[in-house]
């Protein structure tokens, strides 16, 4: 299982990500000591973190090989537990309308943040399986289909949209590098933006939120207030922000501000000096993965490139659009910010994906006689 490349992971990515890493720690705890004023949340948080590195330790010295040998394993499990989120209490939980966790009494996992890696490990190997009819056919554009839409209608019934985007938009992605039809592959997204947006023309609630922040005035009566309160925390921020802990927004004026929202937190303690640097540091993650990307396709790994750019798609959606709706830029949605904003099954299934790419970076640099070894 486990495999030596006799390289060291890149010391730039890894320090950029550790301190990423620790910077959400200490943002998330500002944000969950004055929302909740309860320890609990940090606790729960450096423990996530510690578990997350530790499976993150394990997955730097395993090859890719072992995942594209399970991927088809790890694929169904993840459809079997966003099944189990749907059975009723006590087993599945629900929280603000959502049903999106398993209930673990001691912990509430979200099988949709392994779903997200699980589907870039599966739809890597299928691409390579499948690569004549993807590149050649409708046929491979149909599978891919119906490969997304399993985890997309459980996704779906856990009313979980955000995810259900992520893991679709994702997926097509894989399919376009893989060399699909890009005229087919137009149609079929297509469809599937025009499927999403049925599916929130007919929920009131989703449409209601849809329609009061394109059409009410922000500042309004009928503004988004969660919209509101998180510019009003970033204005208050300026370039150099209140001072880290010194915010106001996060007793009771902002809600989800250790989540969702953590991003204006960081406007406001951090100023624009802050949100700057938590840009920077996920620009240099992403673009550093989807060189890594680039140099395995080059040494002829497919599995390894298609992965790399996956998980590089998945987080420049969820970085992208996280911040680009505490900006007041889009609707509000439930997007957490990677490494950052609280949360069990994000953290840990991110440190992995992000171990993941460090993984095939350190495959790149392994001689040759490694590499013919590797996928």
């Amino acid at each position: 299982m486990f495999n030596k490349t006799g390289q060291s992971p890149d010391t730039k990515l890894l320090v950029t990500i550790v301190v990423l890493i620790i910077f959400g720690w200490i943002l998330s705890f500002s944000a969950s000591l004055a929302h909740f004023d309860s320890y609990s949340y940090v606790r729960k948080q450096g423990f996530y973190i510690v578990l997350g590195l530790i499976v993150g330790f394990f997955v730097l010295k395993t090859p890719l090989s072992f995942f594209k040998l399970h991927s088809r394993k790890l694929f169904i499990f993840s459809l079997i537990l966003l099944g189990i989120v749907l059975l009723p209490d006590p087993i599945g939980f629900s929280a603000n309308g959502a049903r999106r966790w398993i209930n673990f009494v001691v912990f509430k996992f979200q099988p949709s943040e392994m779903m997200k890696l699980a589907m870039i490990l599966f739809m890597a190997g299928f691409l390579i399986r499948q690569e004549k009819e993807v590149t050649g056919s409708l046929t491979g554009i149909g599978k891919t289909l119906l490969i997304v839409a399993s985890s997309g209608l459980l996704t779906m019934l856990e009313t979980d949209l955000g995810a259900t985007i992520i893991i679709t938009i994702t997926a097509l992605s894989m399919l376009f590098i893989a060399g699909s039809y890009i005229k087919e592959l137009l149609m079929a997204g297509a469809g599937i933006l025009g499927g999403l947006a049925l599916y929130v023309f007919y929920d009131p609630t989703r449409l209601d939120r849809w329609l009061s922040f394109w059409m009410n005035d922000l500042w309004g009566k009928d503004g988004v207030h969660q919209t509101q309160q998180a510019l009003i925390g970033i204005g208050r921020g300026d370039w150099t922000g209140t001072g880290l802990g010194a915010g106001i927004q996060k007793y009771t004026k902002l809600p989800e501000s250790h989540t969702d929202m953590i991003f204006a937190i960081i406007g406001e303690e951090l100023g624009i000096i802050g949100m700057l640097f938590v840009l920077f540091s996920f620009a240099y993650i992403i673009n550093k993965g989807f060189s890594i990307a680039k140099e395995a396709l080059k040494h002829g790994r497919k599995y390894s490139s298609y992965v790399a750019f996956g998980i590089c798609t998945w987080f420049s959606m969820q970085v992208g659009v996280n911040i680009a709706m505490n900006l007041g830029l889009i609707p509000i949605k439930g997007f957490t910010l990677p490494l950052i904003s609280y949360g069990g099954s994000s953290m840990i299934f991110s440190i992995i994906a992000l171990a993941i790419i460090l993984r095939i970076d350190m495959e790149n640099r392994a001689p040759y006689s490694k590499q013919r070894d590797y996928v």
